[in-house]
């Protein structure tokens, strides 16, 4: 039997409560887990998140549940600036671990994190849950079979509202030790479906940008943004396709919205993460009179989503995708093959936000290698 550790309890310690709660009921192939220790900020937040959770224990330091012999694994879902102490002493302590994205706020901090997983020679893999879509499996399934031909050119935009309130008050993402705003907070996610679906990008070419210079401040005044909740790039793949690549959290009206629109020779795929049991499908085969986009609807036939629901149209929710990054992550650590994006795939989504960082600060090309 597993033993799970969680450190965090935030939005995205929840969502990995959940999928350890329920991935052995949805997929059975997967060994029994218990849920083991929590850690938290402070004893009794800890102890509250545990008894809500479903953990056997709790403490108020984070390096009891790295210490505690019971635990194999660990989900870590602090906020991103933590993950580069916690990570490397998680792993040196011989646990696997399941990070959030993105890895850490600099590069330095990534490289480092990394090498400890290749040391420590336990599975280590980020929180990209998006790749595990039914249907962006699907599309894959579409690219490798090239129903629209050979692809050119690709858009990908995400944009959320939360910080389009100008008056909204400041708050941790808005400080530079967080990294560099909506280009390592957002753009990671459509960067994972890029690596999942075309592999590597070659070189990038960025602006970012503060649609407000300053927020208020609990107890008065206020106090200087220093991320950029507006990113802009243009990128080159490695095997040639172009492409561009927009983030933005300050965009009103827009909840949880990732598109991407892939053009071929022979026909596009658009894909919306606010509509994601959904593909638009454009061929050219099909007899001019019948042309234009058709609408697939996720169904048991698109793995994994029989596990979840047995008929078609009913769809999937964000937390069955961390349901089933779950269950992949169990079957790397089994030895089986899985789809998961590990520390060293992880890497290269950081090289290339951090390439898109140095191309606005030098305002020109810039090479991710």
């Amino acid at each position: 039997m597993t033993g799970v550790g969680l450190i965090g309890t935030g939005f995205m310690g929840k969502c990995h409560a959940l999928a350890w709660n329920s991935v052995r009921t949805v997929f059975g192939d997967v060994d029994k887990v218990r849920l083991v220790h929590l850690g938290e900020a402070n004893a009794d937040l800890a102890a509250q998140r545990a008894s809500e959770l479903g953990f056997e224990k709790s403490s108020g330091d984070w390096r009891a549940v790295v210490a505690d012999p019971e635990v194999d694994i660990v989900s870590l879902t602090t906020p991103n600036q933590f993950h580069p102490e916690m990570a490397i002493a998680i792993l040196e302590a011989g646990k696997h671990l399941w990070c959030e994205k993105p890895m850490a706020p600099t590069l330095a901090e990534a490289e480092a994190m990394a090498a400890a997983a290749r040391k420590s020679g336990k599975v280590a893999v980020l929180g990209y849950n998006y790749v595990q879509s039914p249907a962006i499996r699907h599309i894959r399934q579409l690219l490798d079979e090239k129903i629209i031909g050979d692809v050119n050119h690709l858009r990908v935009e995400m944009d959320e509202d939360f910080m389009a309130d100008p008056e909204a008050p400041f708050f941790w993402k808005h400080e530079a030790k967080s990294g560099y705003g909506a280009l390592d907070d957002f753009a990671v996610h459509p960067l994972s479906l890029i690596s999942a679906l075309f592999g590597r990008v070659g070189r990038v070419m960025c602006d970012m940008a503060k649609p407000y210079a300053d927020r208020q401040v609990a107890g008065g005044g206020r106090r200087a943004v220093e991320t950029y909740d507006i990113a802009s790039s243009l990128i080159h793949l490695e095997n040639g396709v172009s492409g561009t690549l927009l983030v933005n959290r300050s965009a009103w009206g827009r909840k949880g919205r990732i598109q991407v629109q892939i053009f071929g020779s022979k026909g596009s795929i658009v894909f919306d993460q606010e509509r994601f049991n959904e593909i638009q499908l454009y061929v050219t085969s099909d007899r001019p009179t019948e042309q234009g986009y058709r609408t697939i609807l996720a169904a048991p036939v698109h793995e994994p989503y029989g596990k979840f629901i047995p008929a078609p149209g009913h769809g999937l929710g964000f937390n069955d995708l961390k349901t089933i990054e779950c269950r992949e992550l169990l079957a790397r650590i089994a030895g089986q093959p899985a789809r998961v994006i590990d520390f060293d795939e992880g890497l290269e989504i950081e090289r290339t936000v951090h390439a898109m960082a140095q191309s606005f600060a030098e305002q020109k090309w810039v090479k991710v290698r």
